[in-house]
């Protein structure tokens, strides 16, 4: 199932940005994707986690957003799905509570996990496996885009689905 074009444009529209940017890498581009405008676009984030919980075909007790751009994604979609959202941080917080998931236990629970946009899938893999740790079962990813840059073969092995909205071709055509 493929979300519809009109709703891929509109994100392309808003979050595709040309100028001179430097990368993660240190490269230079000539164009970015800045993917916090559409996430911060209370319409357009609406209309996404719509699309989003119409793909989703598992069963959860969970949506379990990353840090940072999954917390949106999944407080919309929880929105839609009626399923709680947990906010999962990169690493636990050394004070109050010093806890690494928030908003609810994640022992004995499936969770969900929910990110924004997947590259190589390395930040879902580190917080899989500290979730996993943390007595969750983790078997699925939904995120709004997939770069194809390998995110999918990652967390394929390490047991992980990834379903996607759209992947970066669907945005570029």
């Amino acid at each position: 199932m493929s979300a519809p074009v009109a709703l891929a444009r509109q994100v392309f529209q808003v979050a595709h940005l040309t100028g001179s940017f430097r990368l993660r890498s240190g490269t230079t581009s000539s164009e970015y994707f800045d993917k916090y405008r559409f996430e911060s676009d209370p319409m357009l984030l609406k209309e996404i986690a719509r699309e989003l919980s119409l793909l989703i075909t598992v069963d959860y007790d969970a949506l379990a957003g990353l840090e940072m751009g999954g917390i949106p994604i999944a407080t919309m979609l929880s929105q839609f799905t009626g399923k709680p959202a947990l906010f999962i941080r990169k690493k636990a917080k050394d004070y109050g509570t010093c806890r690494f998931a928030e908003g609810g236990e994640v022992k004995g629970r499936r969770l969900l996990l929910v990110e924004d946009v997947v590259t190589s899938g390395g930040q879902i893999i580190e917080s899989a496996r500290a979730l996993r740790s943390d007595g969750a079962a983790i078997s699925n990813v939904v995120c709004v885009i997939d770069r194809e840059a390998g995110g999918v073969a990652a967390l394929a092995k390490e047991g992980l689905t990834l379903t996607s909205l759209f992947t970066m071709s669907d945005l570029k055509s």
